[in-house]
């Protein structure tokens, strides 16, 4: 599909890189403001897109270092951000590059980060992700996604989709759906609407788990297969007999038909405790 560009010409928007933007400027200077950005803040922004949203951030931040994977967006990107000095576009990949040497070296190791981000629906999840672990400094993240998987983010124990993505989120995270945004907003318009998350950084996690590594293991393992109870999915995650795994969930205080989908966060960090517990005994 062609549309015209923010300073004229036509640009041709790729359906393989999930390309939707919103040129509504009043709902871009909203979206600025749900992002928490202030002037003390520097801001990671990534798929900048026309650089619609980069101008409304930059007018609200110290810096703004926008991470754009498609080269044929830079030369746009120029012109819409020439009177913003205090905005720089970088080329690249975000699945692809090192975030964290990448903020340190265009910011300062000391610097009050903060993530915006316009993701393709196909790589929420790992984008997502890879910012959790490769960023834990950011202060927020503010985030553009499938109305779908922000309420995925939000959802609990018996929820269709609570998994893995939402435990890790809600852990570090307190999760907000600040702004749905409705398909039409967006050219092309998506087939799906929209929700604006916005994931702002607990000052310690929801639960203190003895050992982080053993309870983000056990998040991952504990989900591997939805229809199995937790019993099998610890014997094939933790190389444990049945008979062990039963028996670190009654400690732990859970059913031993238990299925994943059931616990609350707390519950799988006393599980994971109890794991641990259990390894130090044996050692």
């Amino acid at each position: 599909m062609k549309q015209k560009k923010p300073h004229g010409g036509e640009f041709h928007h790729k359906h393989s890189l999930g390309q939707n933007f919103i040129e509504d400027e009043a709902l871009l200077e909203q979206l600025a403001e749900l992002s928490l950005v202030t002037q003390e803040d520097c801001v990671l922004e990534i798929g900048p897109g026309f650089g619609t949203l980069t101008k409304p951030l930059a007018r609200r931040a110290k810096r703004v270092l926008a991470l754009e994977i498609d080269e044929a967006l830079l030369p746009i990107l120029r012109v819409t951000l020439e009177h913003s000095n205090n905005a720089t576009v970088l080329q690249g990949d975000v699945m692809k590059t090192r975030l964290a040497p990448l903020v340190s070296e265009a910011f300062g190791a000391d610097a009050s980060l903060r993530v915006a981000a316009n993701l393709p629906y196909y790589i929420t999840t790992d984008v997502l992700t890879k910012l959790l672990f490769e960023l834990p400094q950011a202060k927020s993240i503010a985030v553009m996604i499938q109305k779908e998987v922000g309420d995925k983010l939000l959802s609990g124990p018996g929820d269709e989709g609570y998994g893995p993505l939402a435990i890790l989120c809600q852990f570090y995270y307190d999760v907000r759906r600040a702004l749905d945004v409705p398909a039409a907003c967006f050219t092309p318009p998506p087939k799906v609407d929209s929700s604006f998350m916005v994931l702002v950084r607990r000052e310690k996690p929801l639960c203190e788990p003895a050992d982080e590594s053993l309870f983000l293991k056990l998040v991952r393992a504990a989900f591997v297969m939805r229809r199995k109870t937790l019993v099998n999915n610890l014997v094939s995650g933790f190389s444990l007999g049945r008979e062990e795994a039963a028996s670190l969930l009654e400690e732990a205080g859970i059913r031993t038909q238990a299925r994943a989908e059931e616990l609350s966060i707390e519950a799988l960090c006393m599980l994971s405790d109890r794991i641990a517990a259990r390894r130090s005994a044996g050692a």
